[in-house]
């Protein structure tokens, strides 16, 4: 059993995301849950948003006896969303540009076959 979760237009850029991401990348969702708990980036709000949505999907599904330490993060990416560009003042009557970045994260559990 599996199932994918894709949060858009988040308002951060998706290098700064991939940072956080690749920390828990590949591990059971309870000892990822627990990592984002205590690293201090804004990223991490987001992606533990994905993984309890993806934990909420699952457990109104087919499944009787539903155990979230069964299941791993499988496949986790993040793709670079629209840009909103904004200017600023400079000095000697110029503008300088300011490019809001945003992200989309794509995020896959699946059960662990291994049990």
């Amino acid at each position: 059993m599996e199932t994918t979760v894709k949060l858009k237009y988040i308002k951060q850029s998706a290098k700064k995301i991939r940072f956080v991401l690749n920390d828990v990348r590949g591990s059971k969702v309870t000892v990822a849950l627990n990592k984002l708990d205590k690293l201090n980036k804004k990223a991490t709000f987001s992606i533990a948003k994905a993984i309890r949505s993806a934990l909420a999907n699952l457990s109104n599904g087919d499944e009787v006896n539903f155990s979230q330490d069964d299941y791993y993060i499988y496949e986790a990416y993040v793709d670079q969303g629209p840009v909103m560009k904004r200017f600023r003042p400079a000095a000697m009557g110029r503008a300088t540009p300011i490019l809001k970045r945003s992200s989309h994260l794509t995020l896959t559990l699946k059960k662990n076959d291994s049990n």
